[in-house]
């Protein structure tokens, strides 16, 4: 009888803990999505690298390689350190900035997240929204709405991550904002700001706004501290605090103040950087910028089909090392400037705000006329620079 007794008490204190665990597993399953706490391996993780749950959080995106990465205030030094990076799901188009409206690009630039850009109720799960257009990209006529970082594995402009990627990430910024964080910075890069990638894609149409971008990575980099970023003359200016009394407007001019010593710093890895640029970009030819323009091309897929043969021929290995000057091109081969037509809005990128929007309309392709990857002076522009104008 007691031998009985003590198996009946053995079986129902296995089942209790078997249900207790079972129970822990699933704890968070009736919380709203947006409610739910960290994981305890983020929270281990969190107070491993001397961070509290709700300090300041820095978040920074590198297309190139799909990287989101999340830095987070150290309790000691008051400095932002890496905390996590994450895999991008998904994002559309390719390297540079969005230009309008439709043409599907994730946006790249620095934009400001407030406590009222989170949506808990997402149709993709969670998400925020990045606030594109933000002033530069409104002083030189951007358009675009609902521009965000969201869960589901899903772009048409946006940065997509998976639904449990987006759940920490989305907690992470909830946690910051109740500490008493007005609003954290997402600083949206090409690539790594590296000599070696700013080489690669030096005629590339957008390199000038992408080292304006590499400024304020550099100042980031030097400091581990949010940059003072202001909008003025149409381009980005950074600093380390505002000056009292001073307007910022994106179409006046402005100089926010940056301390001495790191106006000396941000100035001297500048240089450090130029000079190892110049020295890769002196080892290049056509064949490499070819490579690099039919890799940026055949990131969209709608323009796997439209990369000209030519290119794709000079990038493959064994082939030519350089084109043909453009005196050898006949005259149907000279660049034409083609036609600016405006692109069509569609219900594709409202589609956060709709999620009834129909996921299979194509959506409308504006007609370009900029040159992706342009000559470095007006007599450098050969048959390489004509055949990726007709693409782009």
């Amino acid at each position: 009888m007691t031998i009985s007794r003590f198996m009946r008490a053995a079986t129902f204190m296995v089942v209790g803990l078997a249900v207790l665990a079972l129970a822990g597993c699933n704890d968070f399953e009736g919380m709203a999505k947006h409610l739910r706490p960290l994981s305890h391996s983020m929270k281990s993780l969190i107070a491993k690298k001397g961070m509290s749950e709700n300090s300041p959080i820095l978040i920074r995106i590198f297309k190139e390689d799909s990287e989101l990465e999340v830095w987070k205030q150290e309790k000691e030094s008051g400095r932002y350190a890496l905390l996590k990076t994450y895999d991008i799901c998904k994002w559309s188009g390719r390297l540079g900035p969005k230009q309008a409206e439709g043409d599907r690009q994730a946006p790249e630039g620095f934009y400001t997240i407030t406590p009222a850009q989170l949506n808990p109720k997402s149709s993709y799960y969670l998400s925020f929204n990045l606030g594109y257009p933000n002033a530069y990209d409104r002083a030189h006529g951007r358009t675009g709405s609902h521009l965000m970082v969201h869960g589901a594995c899903s772009s048409r402009g946006c940065y997509s991550m998976d639904d449990e990627q987006i759940q920490e990430i989305y907690t992470l910024a909830r946690l910051a904002f109740q500490g008493g964080q007005r609003s954290f910075q997402v600083h949206a890069f090409p690539f790594h700001m590296t000599p070696q990638n700013l080489a690669k894609y030096r005629r590339n149409e957008n390199y000038a706004f992408w080292k304006r971008l590499k400024e304020g990575n550099d100042i980031f980099e030097l400091t581990r501290q949010e940059p003072k970023i202001a909008v003025c003359s149409a381009d980005y200016a950074f600093g380390t605090e505002t000056q009292a009394g001073m307007s910022y407007s994106p179409t006046a001019s402005c100089a926010p103040k940056v301390d001495e010593s790191l106006r000396l710093a941000v100035a001297e890895k500048r240089e450090r950087d130029a000079q190892k640029e110049e020295e890769i970009a002196a080892r290049m030819d056509d064949r490499d910028y070819a490579r690099v323009a039919v890799a940026d091309l055949m990131r969209d897929p709608r323009q796997k089909n439209e990369v000209p043969q030519t290119l794709i021929a000079l990038a493959k290995p064994g082939g030519p090392t350089s084109l043909p000057p453009a005196a050898r091109v006949g005259p149907a081969d000279a660049a034409q400037p083609a036609p600016v037509v405006q692109p069509q809005e569609t219900a594709i990128a409202s589609k956060e705000t709709n999620p009834e929007a129909d996921a299979t309309v194509p959506e409308a392709r504006p007609e370009v006329s900029a040159t992706a990857y342009a000559p470095e002076n007006s007599g450098d522009e050969g048959l390489l620079t004509r055949l990726i104008k007709k693409v782009w």
